[in-house]
Order: C-alpha cells, then sequence, then structure tokens
C-alpha cells in the first residue's frame, strides 16, 4: 500500500567535505557543511514514487501541503503523457453524449486547428502559454474576427480544464489558455429580423422545404441543429407545438443531443402547423425527418456504418449559402437561421415574462435570456424620437 504522507527531506549533493585529517566529515555535520536541497517526496496512487526539489524550506513547506491534499483525494499522480493528435480523438470519443452535438464540433475545430499550428505530436504538458498566445496571433493575422477568435479561447480554455480535471494529463495550474485574455471587441447589436424582411424573404423562397423551415425557425426559436434533427414524431400537429428532445441512434436515426441537454416543447402558430403539414404531404413515407430528405439521410446513414461520417459534417448541404441566395434575390440584409432564432425570442421578451421566454428559448442562464429585454430595436429608436419632438414643441423660445 503506498504511503499517504507527503515529506520534507534534505537532498544532498555534491562530494562530502573532508575534516582537517582529510577523511569524509562524520553525517551529524552534513546539514552545516555540506551543499543540499529540500526534497518533497510523496507517493502515487500506484505506489510510484515521486519528488521536487526547492531551494529553501519554506517553498519546500508551502508545496507540501498541496501535495498533501491532492495525496488525501488520490490525485498526487503526476500528469500521463499524451500527443495533443492522440487528445483530440480521446476527447472526441469521451465526450459523445456529454455536450451538444454542435458543441462537440466546435470543441473539434478549435483543437485542430491548434494542433495544426503547434504540431499533433506535440506532448500535452509541453504546451506553453507562450504557444496558445502564438495560435491567438495567427488566427487574428489571417483575418479572423476577434469575436470568433475570442470563442477559441474559451472553447480551448475549457478543454485544457478538463486535461487537468478529470483526465490527469495536465498538472494544476498549468492550463497554456489559463492567463490569455479574450480580446476587446465593441459589441455589435444582434441582427433582428423584422417582419417586413422575413415576408420578402419568404415570398423569395420557392421550395416548400424553405417555406417550412423559415417560418419554424422565426416561430420556434429552434437552434439549427436542433430544427435539422427534427423528426415527424417530435411534432405534435393537434396541440400545434414542436418538440426538440434528444435521439438515440438507430437504423433510420442519427444519435443527437439539444445544447445543454435541455429537452422543450414549443408552441407554434397555425400558419407554421400548417407549412409542415403540407411539407409530410410531399414528404417520401416513411422518412423520419422533417428536413433531411431521404437520398441525403441513406448517403449519412451509410457513411455511419462504414465509419467515415464526421461529426462536423453538414446534415444538409450548403445551407447557408442557399440562404443567402435567397436574401439577396430578396434584395434583404443577409441573415443565418440564429438570427432568426434571436429575433423569434426578442418577439418573445416583447410580451412574455422572462422565466417564460428562458423555458421556450432553452437557455440553461437566465443571464443569456436577459439580454433580450434589454435589447434595442430601431422601433425603441423611432419612439425615442418622438418622445423628445413633442419635448421640443413645448419649447417657445426655440
Amino acid at each position: 500500500m503506498a504511503h499517504t504522507k507527503v515529506s520534507i527531506n534534505r537532498n544532498y549533493y555534491g562530494k562530502v567535505p573532508l575534516d582537517k585529517n582529510g577523511k569524509p566529515i562524520p553525517r551529524s555535520l552534513w546539514p552545516k557543511r555540506r551543499k543540499f536541497s529540500w526534497e518533497v517526496r510523496w507517493y502515487g496512487s500506484e505506489g510510484k514514487r515521486y519528488s521536487k526539489s526547492f531551494k529553501n524550506r519554506k517553498e519546500a513547506y508551502e508545496y507540501t501541503k498541496k501535495v498533501q491534499e491532492k495525496v488525501d483525494k488520490g490525485r498526487a499522480d503526476k500528469p500521463q503523457e499524451i500527443t495533443i493528435g492522440k487528445f483530440i480523438k480521446e476527447h472526441k470519443k469521451v465526450m459523445i453524449g456529454q455536450v451538444a452535438h454542435t458543441t462537440l464540433k466546435g470543441h473539434l475545430r478549435a483543437l485542430s486547428l491548434f494542433a495544426e499550428h503547434i504540431g499533433p505530436q506535440t506532448q500535452l504538458k509541453r504546451i506553453s502559454p507562450r504557444e496558445a498566445e502564438s495560435f491567438v496571433a495567427s488566427r487574428l493575422a489571417g483575418g479572423l474576427s476577434v469575436g470568433s477568435v475570442n470563442k477559441d479561447i474559451r472553447t480551448l480554455k475549457g478543454i485544457f480544464n478538463l486535461a487537468i480535471e478529470p483526465r490527469g494529463y495536465l498538472a494544476e495550474g498549468t492550463n497554456p489558455f489559463a492567463k490569455i485574455r479574450e480580446r476587446t471587441v465593441a459589441a455589435k447589436p444582434p441582427k433582428y429580423v423584422s417582419t417586413e424582411e422575413f415576408n420578402k424573404v419568404f415570398k423569395a423562397s420557392k421550395s416548400l422545404w424553405w417555406k417550412a423551415f423559415l417560418t419554424l425557425a422565426y416561430t420556434s426559436a429552434g437552434r439549427r441543429d436542433e430544427l435539422l434533427n427534427l423528426t415527424w414524431s417530435d411534432i405534435d400537429f393537434e396541440n400545434q407545438s414542436v418538440g426538440f428532445f434528444p435521439k438515440q441512434a438507430s437504423e433510420s436515426i442519427l444519435a443527437w443531443e439539444p445544447k445543454d441537454h435541455e429537452s422543450r416543447v414549443v408552441p407554434v402558430p397555425p400558419q407554421t402547423v400548417q407549412f409542415l403539414a403540407n411539407l409530410q404531404g410531399e414528404s417520401d413515407e416513411g422518412s423520419p425527418y422533417v428536413f433531411i430528405k431521404t437520398n441525403r439521410l441513406k448517403h449519412i446513414l451509410n457513411r455511419r456504418s462504414q465509419g467515415t461520417w464526421q461529426l462536423d459534417y453538414e446534415l444538409v448541404n450548403n445551407l447557408t449559402r442557399s440562404l443567402e441566395v435567397i436574401c439577396r434575390k430578396a434584395e434583404v440584409e443577409f441573415f443565418t437561421p440564429h438570427d432568426l432564432r434571436r429575433s423569434c425570442i426578442t418577439n418573445w421578451a416583447k410580451k412574455l415574462p422572462i422565466q417564460v421566454v428562458q423555458h421556450l428559448a432553452g437557455h440553461s442562464n437566465m443571464t443569456t435570456t436577459r439580454k433580450y429585454y434589454l435589447s434595442v430595436q430601431k422601433s425603441d429608436l423611432k419612439v425615442a424620437r418622438e418622445i423628445q419632438s413633442k419635448l421640443m414643441t413645448k419649447l417657445t423660445n426655440f
């Protein structure tokens, strides 16, 4: 059984001094006359002995207290060695089912970019803050937006924290991104899609698929991944609602988890339900997905069976590019499916209590929801202008 007590010992080095007769001095005189360092010694969970040397006893004593806490919790083993390339493969395996599909895609993207920057054979524990800073600088130099770079910093900081605990590949305090500060960026007002803009794009959408997709995104606040993973069984036509639920893999279904593992049911208006019903009438019989067409699903399932389907592959090809084309035809400033989600939540926030909006939006933190109550729209600016205009008419000396 491994020792549980962390000890401090003198670690003597160099030749033993000689007395006046040319003989080695007795051991009792070593502390005064022989060079030494203070060595902290402890044993890991499997009985392996570790040590660390210090120049003075005070430093060794402070370190001993920290190590003793780890020993008491069974966490005193030194980090195992693993390359960042192998760490990425392991991270992909262990995180499936723990985070949402899109979150894991973001993890793997950021890790792969960083591995490409420093080399996939780099040992995880040898990655320095300087390399993390260099990666950030290269991303900015490549023309990436500050917001995107800040997202990379947050993502990699969180992943390397997992490498410390619970995986044990890094020692505490050695996260290379721990002290990398996010860059300051001027807050950009989120895109709000007005009903006028939505109508123009809706009319420019020629297919029923796009009309149903846009309408559902604008009235349910569904995230892109939630909408694309929606099955017909998730739609309650009678009660006019849509449910975003996790999916278990089967012969015809792809495994999927909602963000933050939050399932929810969202009421939708009759118009949305009608478009969904029309789309179902056009869909192939037995096709389980609302927005993944049969041929595309067969291709994905075939790739999955061969082990060549990756998490970062798109369920629907060229979705953003196609929406951009539709917006251009409608002569409307381009917006994304996530902008439709934001706009829906903003509309809810004008009429509903914050806790209701939080539930419908699937926000795990009310702070996120609160932004929609504080957002300023063009209509608000118009009202502010009218208030000041009325005041000015009362000023007789103006």
